[in-house]
């Protein structure tokens, strides 16, 4: 910041910098030991989390450039008084990349809020599962989608028989998340779901008390009955795991959010879809600070209770495993608020019948292209306001070029040399989108949280 304009040369530009991510200890964690991390994995984390994904390097890679102006950026002007700013591309990596992700939580929870929830009762159902388990969607993150699936059959059943009408369905967003507090692999869902089911003559019907046992059962059905399908597990695994008397398939419901508590329901919406690990809760001490010389991560759990030691080359491992792959899909939308239902409603222009709709402020491409106000929540800060003279500012060029890039920066002192290569292509035999995620199970802990 500081650089004011002058109108002598037309590369006098402010940098906007909400954030430095480069002087976090996360990033310094990432940059000290992604490099050692890649060489070492099928020695010393092969075993544990299975063949190393080339799309995690790809996604460190990513990460340590968000934000870096060499690699591109907008120029932003005001329309009052000319002060420009440059502002740097952003990786939008998921998991791995604080600021990016924390992007992806507020637009979740804005577009769920603004263009998929009704103005009904919601609650908050969670569906983990046994230790036993865990270790084959570490294998095969496709399982994932299956598990997904899973949840919805239960509550979807339950709620249909809970409401006997003909054409009644509910509807529910379900997020799947594969890490405990302390980033161990734990996969489970969390899901928004209408406390009901919505009708056919355009009315809601609330349901009723849950029986969590019977629900319990039901997923545990499911699941058992979907991994012998995959052929995971043999009859022989599920008489075992059925004759335990602790299952470990747990089934948790919320209480139950009501349409005006609007502060709750976008609550919710970031709470299941938050990133693996937060950077407040870490501490890195890098090897030269370190009394044994090998450098370590402390972290402190959510309730602030409790803190864990790591070596950072293992807790780095740990959470590279939760990065998903390209184009893998965590958030799935069922029911009543599918994508096909929500199409179809408004294809015929029917999507408005129910009573009290939350209201839309914004249309859709509005609301995609309102980087802004998204920006404003996530920093507190808005970026199309002027510092100089609080008017409008937009953005007026995207700059792409190596060559005006470098004599931009140059010129404003900033120019520098990067201290990693950028990622390896894949080897021609390796498909773009498929990836050999064979891992193995980690110590996790018995709830979910």
């Amino acid at each position: 910041m500081g650089y004011s304009m002058a109108q002598s040369s037309p590369y006098d530009f402010d940098i906007y910098q909400p954030r430095n991510p480069k002087a976090s200890a996360y990033y310094k964690c990432v940059e000290n030991h992604f490099e050692e991390l890649e060489q070492a994995w099928d020695d010393m984390y092969k075993s544990r989390y299975g063949y190393w994904r080339t799309y995690v390097m790809t996604v460190i890679f990513k990460y340590l450039d968000c934000g870096d102006l060499h690699f591109g950026f907008a120029r932003v002007r005001c329309e009052e008084c000319g002060h420009e700013y440059l502002l740097a591309f952003s990786c939008k990596r998921r998991q791995f990349c604080p600021s990016c992700h924390q992007k992806r939580v507020v637009e979740y929870s804005e577009w769920l809020l603004t263009n998929v929830l009704k103005d009904v009762p919601h609650r908050q159902w969670v569906f983990s599962i046994p230790k036993r388990l865990r270790i084959y969607f570490l294998y095969d993150r496709k399982l994932l989608a299956k598990l997904s699936i899973c949840g919805w059959k239960v509550l979807s059943a339950y709620l249909k028989s809970a409401v006997p009408y003909d054409g009644a369905v509910p509807g529910a967003s379900i997020a799947v998340q594969t890490y405990g507090d302390f980033q161990n692999f734990n996969p489970h869902l969390h899901a928004i779901v209408s406390d009901g089911c919505f009708i056919d003559d355009d009315s809601f019907r609330m349901a009723p008390a849950f029986m969590l046992e019977d629900l319990e059962e039901a997923f545990q059905y499911e699941v058992l009955k979907m991994l012998k399908k995959e052929g995971k597990i043999n009859d022989a695994v599920i008489e075992n795991m059925l004759s335990w008397h602790h299952t470990g398939f747990h089934v948790y419901i919320g209480d139950r959010i009501y349409p005006d508590d609007k502060a709750g329901l976008g609550n919710l919406a970031n709470y299941i879809i938050r990133a693996c690990f937060s950077q407040e809760r870490m501490i890195y001490i890098p090897a030269e600070e370190s009394t044994d010389g090998i450098a370590k991560v402390v972290y402190t759990s959510k309730d602030r209770k409790s803190r864990k030691v790591f070596n950072a080359l293992d807790w780095l491992a740990q959470l590279v495993t939760h990065i998903p792959n390209r184009y893998e899909q965590t958030v799935r939308y069922y029911g009543f608020y599918s994508n096909k239902s929500r199409g179809l409603r408004k294809k015929a222009n029917a999507d408005d019948n129910i009573p009290a709709i939350i209201p839309n402020e914004l249309s859709s491409k509005e609301f995609r292209q309102n980087w802004a106000r998204l920006i404003q929540k996530v920093y507190e800060f808005d970026p199309l306001i002027c510092p100089k003279c609080q008017g409008p500012m937009r953005i007026i060029s995207f700059i792409e070029e190596i060559e005006i890039i470098e004599i931009i920066l140059r010129h404003l002192g900033l120019w520098d040399i990067h201290n990693h290569d950028p990622p390896q292509p894949d080897p021609v035999y390796i498909s773009e989108l498929i990836y050999d995620d064979s891992d193995s199970q980690v110590p996790a802990f018995d709830y979910w949280s």
